[in-house]
């Protein structure tokens, strides 16, 4: 059994999904007390029990503590089998953390995994659907995993109702990835979305976001709009708007920023505050994202070689999962930079088999 600590560095719900997807991947039993003790509201909540649920349906795993509020839980995982998923957060609740937690272990099941999740899709302090779909999984897919992301139906706060459709196939192995140089931007590209809005708030996302980064960067930017309404299929239960953007870099990295409409915020903010985090991360000369860099930890450390990628900043998140993925794995981890500065992240990984494929 290993111990982990959920209030350790960041203290958050990342802890807990790294610790159950490595534990599920490497079936090794852990304990994690101290959930996320430091929060407003300590302890598990939805998405975290969701994500959990899920991890143990695959796995067949035995939990004890699963409950809403608990701050310790106790995860035996067995054998990652095939299977088709099926989870309702009956919230707003990230899908997408969800996922994050899952992916690890479907990766290295016996069989196809398929699933679909119901919750939110584009929530603050979590990545935007967009996000898996552009930077996350073709990242991924330059180390050999092979699936898809895709969204049925939008979820915003507080209904939540949205609605992602994913699937991956097994690996034997994972390649380890180097994405160190920067080169140029060889796309800017994006998406200004919005539900049960008038249309004319996507087009002014979208053009606050192109005038700043054309004016900052000196690059055109190619902004798609997207104005559901109620009788289109994809439109959520709520309103809500939002915009993604993506550069892709010649040398294979993705950078991003992202921003979430609300009540008495401008079209134009939303757009601009986008732009800025997108711009930021560019000026670096970096080629992994802020926001990447943690969620490619595990997959390094689980990969046969050495991995190596240069992100534009090092976060909190990057350090807590380095420490969490240290302790379940025994990968070391090399880190030339600090907190807040662009950082080169180097391990060579354990080189997991995937046994179980029949």
């Amino acid at each position: 059994m290993i111990n982990i600590d959920g209030s350790w560095g960041e203290g958050g719900g990342q802890i807990l999904r790294v610790a159950i997807a490595l534990s599920s991947v490497l079936c090794k039993p852990v304990k994690i007390h101290n959930i996320r003790a430091s929060r407003k509201k300590p302890g598990l909540q939805t998405q975290h029990l969701t994500a959990i649920k899920a991890v143990a349906q695959l796995t067949n795993a035995e939990v004890s503590g699963g409950t809403i509020g608990s701050k310790e839980i106790l995860f035996h995982p067995k054998e990652v089998r095939k299977s088709k998923l099926i989870f309702d957060t009956k919230t707003a609740a990230s899908t997408t953390l969800i996922l994050q937690g899952l992916m690890p272990a479907a990766i290295f099941a016996s069989g196809k995994i398929e699933g679909i999740f119901y919750g939110g899709t584009n929530n603050p302090w979590a990545p935007p659907i967009e996000y898996m779909q552009h930077v996350f999984l073709p990242t991924l897919l330059k180390m050999g995993v092979k699936g898809s992301i895709d969204l049925l139906r939008r979820g915003f706060y507080p209904k939540g109702g949205g609605i992602i459709h994913f699937q991956f196939e097994p690996v034997d192995f994972l390649r380890p990835i180097e994405i160190v140089e920067f080169n140029k931007v060889e796309s800017l590209f994006g998406l200004s979305y919005s539900c049960k809005l008038p249309c004319h708030i996507v087009a002014r996302m979208a053009k606050s976001a192109n005038d700043f980064l054309l004016k900052k960067l000196d690059l055109d930017s190619c902004i798609a709009t997207e104005c559901l309404q109620l009788d289109d299929k994809g439109c959520s239960l709520d309103p809500g708007c939002g915009i993604a953007l993506f550069t892709k870099l010649y040398t294979g990295g993705f950078l991003s920023g992202d921003s979430l409409g609300r009540i008495h915020k401008s079209a134009e903010k939303v757009g601009l505050e986008a732009a800025k985090v997108l711009a930021d991360q560019v000026m670096t000369k970096a080629p992994v994202d802020v926001y990447l860099a943690d969620q490619l930890i595990p997959y390094m450390a689980l990969s046969r070689g050495k991995s190596s990628v240069l992100v534009t900043k090092l976060s909190k998140h990057a350090i807590t999962c380095i420490h969490v993925t240290e302790e379940i794995t025994g990968v070391s981890f090399d880190i030339s930079g600090g907190l807040g500065e662009t950082t080169l992240i180097a391990c060579k990984g354990i080189g997991l088999n995937n046994d179980q494929i029949k």
